[in-house]
């Protein structure tokens, strides 16, 4: 196979996405240099979440904490309550101990090996900013470097099995020049040609060296083995309001939905507690919600009553915000408004 990054390069130079978080080929030509720190929250926020659901999130960050020692100095439940519906919260828990662990080191590290050794950096995300921030030859391997790896060289080994092979291949395309943007332009490709679905091969560059296009299986690839099907947990929630306040508790640090602000609930998360209050429950129609490991169906408890709690803090409505907290509860939320306008 002809060397392909500067096929690849040329294209990126005039199709890059322009995103928030990135330095454009021209920009970088005229020797602008990506922030570390930027380059490190997108890539936190962007694991298992869209670009489309990050841009946001993002510029939000980036207005109230410029920089990492911004970051650093930041409240926790801020933080928490800013990150609120991004899901996979230990990422946002991660990202303060990150950031702390960096200010007090003076700055990101360049390498690979240093930067993995941070809270929250696994192997991807510390090649990502290697090559991105600092223009280290890493190779980069998201699921779209995945896919366009897969069809170009034809492998159908099913996923997951097939990620060592696809990140070995991916290293034989990665350059010494230019990794970082080469890095963005196969992220770029996938994203927007290289499609899951209906891939637009004639108008790829790299349409002449695709395997298998030329095989006339580029839209099967790559091939992904069965998932077993997730279990199922149940559990309620209570949702207690008066005209002045809204009954919430922090969740502990650790764990699932771990430092966010939630309504009082159990038996799904390994806890079996009562009602936070003696009331008179209405019960609604239960909320539905998918984690990374089972899905959860979660009943509803109403009650209009106020009272002393034993869980949780009464906020007042004016504090209240839904936005800041997690999906799971924003629809336990939802559930509620709808009953009490009903």
């Amino acid at each position: 196979m002809r060397d392909l990054a500067p096929v690849l390069l040329d294209w990126y130079d005039r199709h890059a996405r322009d995103l928030p978080w990135r330095v454009s080929p021209a920009a970088r030509a005229r020797g602008q240099q990506p922030d570390p720190y930027r380059v490190w929250l997108s890539e936190i926020m962007l694991q298992q979440t869209t670009v489309a659901a990050v841009r946001d999130y993002f510029l939000r960050f980036t207005t109230l904490w410029p920089t990492v020692k911004a970051l650093a100095a930041a409240d926790d439940a801020q933080v928490m309550s800013e990150w609120a519906g991004l899901g996979y919260y230990a990422r946002a828990r991660n990202l303060l101990a990150c950031a702390r662990a960096v200010a007090a080191a003076g700055g990101f590290p360049a390498t690979r090996a240093e930067l993995q050794k941070l809270p929250g950096i696994g192997p991807y995300t510390s090649a990502a900013i290697s090559a991105i921030a600092y223009d280290q030859p890493e190779t980069v391997v998201d699921g779209n470097v995945e896919r366009v790896v897969a069809r170009l060289f034809a492998v159908e080994t099913p996923l997951p099995a097939a990620k060592p092979e696809l990140v070995a291949l991916a290293d034989t395309l990665t350059p010494t020049g230019r990794p970082g943007d080469f890095a963005q332009a196969m992220m770029d490709l996938g994203a927007t040609i290289c499609a899951p679905r209906k891939p637009a091969c004639a108008i790829c560059p790299l349409v002449k060296d695709c395997a298998s296009r030329a095989a006339g299986i580029a839209a099967e690839l790559p091939r992904r083995s069965p998932k077993p099907e997730k279990p199922q947990r149940h559990g309620i929630a209570w949702v207690a309001l008066t005209d002045d306040a809204v009954l919430l508790e922090r969740r502990e640090p650790k764990g699932l939905l771990g430092g966010t602000l939630a309504f009082p609930s159990s038996g799904w998360d390994g806890t079996d507690l009562p009602a936070p209050l003696e009331a008179d429950w209405h019960s609604l129609d239960p909320v539905e919600h998918v984690f990374t490991h089972f899905t959860l169906r979660l009943d509803v408890r109403l009650t209009c009553a106020g009272g002393a709690a034993t869980r949780g803090v009464w906020t007042p409505r004016h504090e209240f915000s839904p936005l800041g907290l997690p999906g799971l509860m924003r629809k336990v939320w939802t559930r509620a408004e709808r009953a009490l306008r009903d």
